[in-house]
């Protein structure tokens, strides 16, 4: 299972990707946080397993102290690669 997210609001410099990072290696997920041109960040998740996603998209919304998250939009899911750890972009 590989989804990938838009995370749209306050999330550039504020921490939102060191915080998502952190997040992703206590969760076990694999794959990538990186900041769009947009002023979004991108998140590529790959959990362990299902269980793991749900929690991880939960602290995505809230994200850190000085972030405001306002959308976190699925925009694809099932894709076709494989990370072997999580890293920022």
């Amino acid at each position: 299972m590989t989804r990938l997210y838009k995370v749209i609001g306050r999330v550039q410099g504020v921490g939102f990707r060191n915080f998502t990072w952190r997040t992703a290696m206590a969760l076990g997920i694999r794959g990538y946080v990186k900041n769009l041109y947009d002023g979004s960040v991108e998140v590529l998740a790959q959990p362990s397993d299902e269980s793991r996603i749900h929690e991880f998209e939960n602290r995505l919304r809230r994200g850190p102290s000085f972030a405001r998250v306002d959308e976190l939009r699925l925009v694809n899911e099932d894709m076709e690669c494989e990370y072997s750890d999580f890293c920022i972009k």
